[in-house]
């Protein structure tokens, strides 16, 4: 069943139509959220985005655009948990580094990881919901609030820090 129905559906009160929109997006939003604030904090955020599409909901002017609409709250919970977090006194944090046979895929996924997870905010936003989440460039412009002209160049800037600080520690494509 398409989202569009699923959320006119929602607005008619099944709840097992809002439960259905939940199975198929509940994860790809966590994975997201966890992603731009690592996992600790993933579900928390993850709920606060479920609770905003339920407010919300009802206000969607287009149904058929759900997806952009999605990601576009789950962007703002990360922006308003960054900002808080940023607020407070900075606490030092050991650095997590991959240990063992760089050719092994698993340490390869975890230094990708990690490699993501140092980008700026903005770089790294925009790699996960294209590559990621398999967002257009028109979807992740409008997720953003940005031009596609922006995210293409962020995209481009993401791709090239990336390689560079996946080069430094020694991984090979």
């Amino acid at each position: 069943m398409t989202d569009e129905l699923l959320v006119v559906r929602c607005r008619l009160g099944e709840r097992e139509a809002f439960a259905e929109l939940v199975r198929t997006w509940h994860d790809p939003v966590r994975d997201y959220v966890r992603r731009m604030l690592g996992p600790s904090r993933a579900d928390d955020v993850a709920q606060e985005v479920w609770v905003a599409v339920v407010r919300g909901l009802p206000r969607l002017k287009e149904p058929g655009r759900f997806a952009p609409w999605l990601f576009t709250i789950a962007r703002r919970a990360v922006a308003d948990r960054l900002r808080e977090e940023y607020a407070r006194p900075e606490i030092p944090m050991e650095e997590e580094r991959a240990s063992g046979d760089p050719a092994d895929a698993l340490v390869d996924r975890a230094g990708l990881l990690a490699g993501l997870s140092e980008l700026p905010v903005r770089e790294r936003e925009v790699l996960v919901l294209f590559y990621l989440r398999d967002l257009s460039l028109e979807d992740c412009a409008q997720v953003c609030a940005v031009p596609v002209g922006t995210v293409k160049s962020r995209l481009s800037r993401a791709r090239r820090m990336l390689r560079d600080r996946l080069t430094e520690k020694g991984y090979r494509g």
